[in-house]
């Protein structure tokens, strides 16, 4: 873990910060009085989870076109007897990158920096102040939670923001209907042990950087639903 950044995760560090002292007693603790959140004058924009989450759906999306594109390769090779062994290296590559999909590519990244990467930070810190203490019932009420609400924002949100760029928006209730409910079921599976490993062994401030690890295997599955 060290060659990660010092001891922490992608250079996220694992120690506990200690609360400041509050001028009074009978004052109640906020969502908004964390040190990422505010500066003590209002909110602020938490830029490091947000570039976190943004580099990662750009890896996840590069990786579902570069798989997507391999496939057609395959294809087309096998239906025209050609040997990839023809094409140097270099022509690989220049095919590779004149070929990929900038747009998709800024979309997701987009849809990571601007909206995931905030939102779920936001809503990670809600959900300590709410339940401070890790006991088992608020790890399984965290997580329940992270199912039932966080998921299906998360994928209502992407879907809407991919057909907005697209400029699809009549499309999206369809979308909805086909997609929307095997995306949530199928995420269910990755994205319970994934979520209590996250609350019960990840710090908050190291949260988002967590999930959107799991989110380059997520951004591929999100990435290649879109697109279809």
């Amino acid at each position: 873990m060290e060659a990660l950044g010092g001891g922490g995760f992608l250079g996220w560090s694992f120690s506990h910060r200690k609360p400041k002292p509050f001028k009074s007693q009978s004052r109640k603790s906020k969502p908004s009085d964390s040190a990422e959140a505010t500066g003590g004058t209002g909110y602020r924009f938490p830029l490091k989870q947000a570039a976190t989450a943004g580099s990662l759906a750009f890896t996840g999306d590069t990786i579902a076109q570069l798989i997507q594109r391999w496939r057609k390769q395959k294809a087309s090779e096998q239906q025209h007897s050609l040997s990839r062994s023809e094409q140097s290296d270099e022509d690989v590559f220049w095919t590779a990158l004149l070929d990929h999909d900038w747009l998709r590519a800024v979309r997701m990244t987009s849809y990571g920096f601007l909206l995931y990467g905030p939102g779920s930070y936001v809503w990670y810190q809600y959900l300590d102040h709410c339940m401070p203490k890790q006991t088992a019932g608020n790890l399984m009420m965290k997580v329940l939670l992270n199912q039932i609400v966080l998921g299906p924002c998360v994928i209502a949100v992407c879907f809407a923001w991919n057909n907005l760029w697209q400029g699809t928006v009549s499309e999206l209730p369809n979308k909805y209907q086909k997609d929307a409910l095997p995306t949530l079921l199928y995420g269910f599976r990755f994205w319970i042990p994934v979520s209590i490993l996250n609350f019960w062994v990840i710090p908050l401030q190291a949260r988002v950087a967590f999930m959107s690890m799991g989110s380059i295997f997520w951004n591929f599955y999100l990435s290649s639903t879109m697109s279809k």
